[in-house]
């Protein structure tokens, strides 16, 4: 935990924040509205004996007891295992039916089959990996959920190219990258292992990369939501910082019904934009989650 103790001067209450993250996660799964609804889910783990609880904020979202892909609803696709924290970026893109949607940094496909049960699996969802070995992944959970919408690539997000699908642009993009991975630290406990400031200052120009072409790649009022799952401000609101001085867009507010802190308008010695302030931080103490760190953009001024 000695990873963490540099962002003691911006928790509430660190030794909170240290115990929920030593805490096991609870099992969380998502709603896959492709196949089932709600009251088929809940009704089915009611008959297989699964006890599962409402969280409040997403009624497509639940905690349950147990091993999330070890239920009937899961091996049918009706449900899907995914970190609570990790749903809140397709829900902030919020597409609509009929869109075109690029999911930058897909695999294993979480966001990507949330994205098209957004969409009523009507549209386009073109869902990015760099690493061809994850797709697999990506593959299967998109069908065993019943995606139809979806087609899958193996390029570098940083020099997408949009000629394959012969369209000028995306009505939307979600830009979830790879990153230190500090808030898995509940479900993967070795995350901060490998840790050092040098892998997190390398990996955010990878982020800076991915992020601009993302804006590049979507049209003017078209939507960017970029996310990570890792507390550095390195990687998050001086990311944003540095995309804002480049690109033509602008952060904008979003409400998720979690509680979450503003990103931060200074880290150290650095100042950052006073519009960050709309990005959210979600700390593993206040909604006992992983930790998140999630931006709303705009494409154009």
């Amino acid at each position: 935990m000695d990873a963490l103790e540099r962002y003691e001067p911006i928790l509430d209450d660190f030794e909170a924040f240290l115990a929920a993250c030593e805490r096991p996660l609870p099992s969380v799964v998502r709603v896959n509205r492709i196949k089932a609804t709600r009251e088929q889910v809940t009704r089915a783990f009611d008959e297989g004996g699964v006890e599962w609880s409402p969280r409040d904020w997403n009624e497509n979202v639940l905690e349950i007891e147990g091993k999330p892909g070890n239920t009937w609803p899961s091996f049918h696709g009706w449900t899907h295992g995914q970190e609570e924290v990790s749903s809140i970026p397709a829900f902030v893109l919020d597409p609509e039916p009929g869109e075109r949607v690029l999911d930058a940094c897909a695999a294993p496909g979480s966001k990507t089959t949330q994205l098209a049960a957004l969409m009523d699996d009507e549209g386009l969802v073109v869902a990015n990996d760099s690493n061809l070995g994850r797709l697999s992944a990506l593959r299967f959970n998109t069908e065993r959920l019943g995606v139809t919408c979806a087609a899958v690539t193996n390029q570098d997000a940083r020099n997408f190219s949009l000629k394959p699908f012969g369209i000028e642009n995306f009505d939307a993009a979600l830009v979830d990258v790879p990153c230190s991975c500090e808030g898995t630290i509940r479900k993967n406990p070795t995350a901060l292992d490998d840790w050092g400031l040098d892998h997190i200052e390398g990996v955010a120009g990878v982020q800076k990369g991915i992020l601009r072409r993302a804006i590049q790649a979507t049209r003017e009022g078209g939507k960017v939501v970029y996310s990570t799952c890792t507390f550095a401000p390195e990687e998050n609101e001086a990311v944003l910082d540095y995309v804002l001085s480049r690109e033509d867009c602008r952060l904008v507010e979003y409400d998720i019904g979690l509680r979450s802190e503003p990103g931060l308008t200074e880290w150290k010695d650095n100042e950052f934009d006073d519009s960050i302030r709309k990005a959210k931080r979600f700390y593993p103490h206040h909604n006992d989650t992983g930790g998140f760190f999630c931006a709303k953009l705009e494409v154009g001024r």
